[in-house]
């Protein structure tokens, strides 16, 4: 991969980072995590290696899923509250929902089966931009919707994955 291509693709995964940091709308956030999975892909099959295009299609999926998750719950959410703020969880199929979306995103233990076979995949550097970076917007989700959450549910994810 050439260092402008390269440099574009790290920019516009530190774009869609912002803007869902940044967001208070649903959809926004939806925009900016979709923005990371996008720009991450190149990344993780730019050497042309069988285990990194494996590596890559399971991250693709992965996290498409549970984008998808997250629009759903937003959704739910948005027909029984009539909002689209974040701030704004009131039901409980939405809780459930982004709860296991969120943990999804993070390779939190239930939903964690992918991001070993990710990092095998992936160039050290590759790794490392997926286990710290691509966790930046969805630990900023947890932050905004903790009140909402279940915080008993979210501290037992993270104690089992350690």
């Amino acid at each position: 991969m050439s260092p402008t291509i390269f440099m574009i693709m790290l920019s516009s995964l530190a774009t869609g980072t912002i803007i869902t940091i940044t967001s208070h709308h649903w959809l926004l956030a939806w925009i900016g995590l979709e923005m990371n999975t996008l720009s991450i892909i190149p990344i993780i099959s730019s050497t042309h290696h069988p285990r990194s295009t494996e590596a890559a299609t399971k991250y693709f999926l992965t996290q498409a899923a549970a984008s998808a998750l997250i629009l759903f719950s937003s959704m739910i959410n948005a027909w029984e509250t009539g909002t689209w703020d974040i701030t704004q969880l009131s039901s409980t199929p939405s809780h459930i929902l982004l709860t296991t979306a969120l943990a999804m995103k993070l390779g939190l233990v239930p939903m964690h089966f992918w991001l070993p076979e990710v990092l095998q995949g992936s160039t050290l550097m590759t790794a490392l931009i997926i286990t710290t970076w691509q966790k930046l917007a969805p630990m900023t989700l947890i932050y905004l919707t903790i009140n909402s959450l279940s915080t008993t549910i979210l501290l037992l994810m993270g104690l089992a994955s350690t």
